[in-house]
């Protein structure tokens, strides 16, 4: 089965998150950085990958995007900082 993902990206100050899935993440992120798919991240200029988790099934995916979509960010950055404390651009 195909993986998938669910990732957070954000601008260059780290003050605002996007939540996305997807079951190519290089090729989605490459689509974020080049401004195509999405209207936020290109609206908000978000183009560094800071997080991602990695699925065995979509509905997985789906299910946990849903969940983060949905908490403060308060929240999302401490999840991010578990894994990543430097917010440092991770290279997909």
């Amino acid at each position: 089965m195909k993986s998938s993902y669910i990732y957070i990206m954000t601008n260059t100050y780290r003050t605002t998150f996007y939540v996305g899935v997807t079951s190519d993440l290089t090729k989605r992120v490459t689509e974020h950085q080049n401004g195509i798919g999405s209207e936020f991240t290109k609206k908000y200029n978000l183009k560094d990958v800071i997080y991602f988790e990695e699925f065995s099934a979509i509905d997985q995916a789906i299910a946990r995007e849903k969940q983060i979509k949905n908490w403060k960010k308060e929240w999302k950055l401490n999840l991010i900082k578990e894994k990543n404390p430097g917010l440092k651009t991770l290279i997909i």
